[in-house]
């Protein structure tokens, strides 16, 4: 997979970025802090939540098609063909 990498390549620069900031005699822990957060944690977040939709809509496919499985075995009532089915139709008069 290619998200683990990039996100794994991304902090580590972020990391060595703030270890400058710390370690630099202008610099200061709250700067290199700041930096992890706003170069690091806010930018990667929302990409990575972007980049792992197909994954998590696989994942509930899989999920859906499981639950199917499971309700249409043999033996077990879904329940599914009367909910799915319209209670009358326009115009139509119910049977008496």
């Amino acid at each position: 997979m290619v998200i683990p990498i990039v996100a794994i390549g991304w902090i580590f620069v972020v990391v060595l970025m703030a270890a400058a900031e710390a370690l630099s005699p202008q610099g200061s822990l709250l700067g290199a802090f700041f930096t992890l957060l706003l170069y690091g944690a806010l930018p990667l977040v929302p990409v990575l939540y972007i980049l792992g939709t197909p994954a998590r809509r696989a994942l509930r496919r899989a999920r859906e098609q499981m639950a199917e499985s499971v309700g249409a075995a043999p033996g077990a009532e879904s329940g599914t063909a009367q909910a799915d089915a319209p209670a009358h139709r326009s115009g139509a008069q119910p049977d008496a």
